[in-house]
């Protein structure tokens, strides 16, 4: 063989087996997927009910790709004054420290697919803009 062993096998989470994690906010689910099995990521499930949007936060140092599945949905950044519409199929970076809402602004649920670069998903709620952390 040319290359290493894997050090464990393939893993899955079925839909049904999605836990709740932490850094809720009003009318957003984030779920843990893939958590805490490989160092250097880790995959989240994100469900926004209409007419929503998530505290303001970022990830610290972990870098995240967004895969929008259903609805459409918003990244608000950049202090409020910049917004990235998403619909079915698209992607977004949202560099690490970057102060960002997801926002639904719809009739129907928003489904995003987050993979992150930590092994355990990092997400600091802030007071607002430049704010200061909330502590959940």
């Amino acid at each position: 063989m040319s290359h290493p062993k894997p050090t464990q096998p393939v893993f899955s989470t079925k839909t049904s087996e999605l836990k709740q994690s932490g850094g809720q906010t009003e009318g957003m689910v984030r779920s843990n997927a893939i958590v805490d099995k490989c160092g250097g990521i880790c995959a989240t499930s994100m469900l926004a009910k209409p007419h929503t949007a998530s505290a303001v936060h970022h990830h610290g140092e972990q870098d995240t790709i967004v895969y929008a599945v259903k609805g459409r949905g918003s990244v608000v950044s950049e202090g409020g004054t910049k917004r990235v519409d998403l619909e079915p199929g698209d992607f977004a970076l949202i560099p690490a420290y970057m102060e960002h809402q997801e926002v639904n602004d719809g009739d129907e649920d928003v489904i995003w697919t987050i993979v992150r670069s930590g092994r355990i998903p990092e997400v600091v709620n802030l007071t607002g803009w430049n704010g200061d952390p909330t502590g959940n």
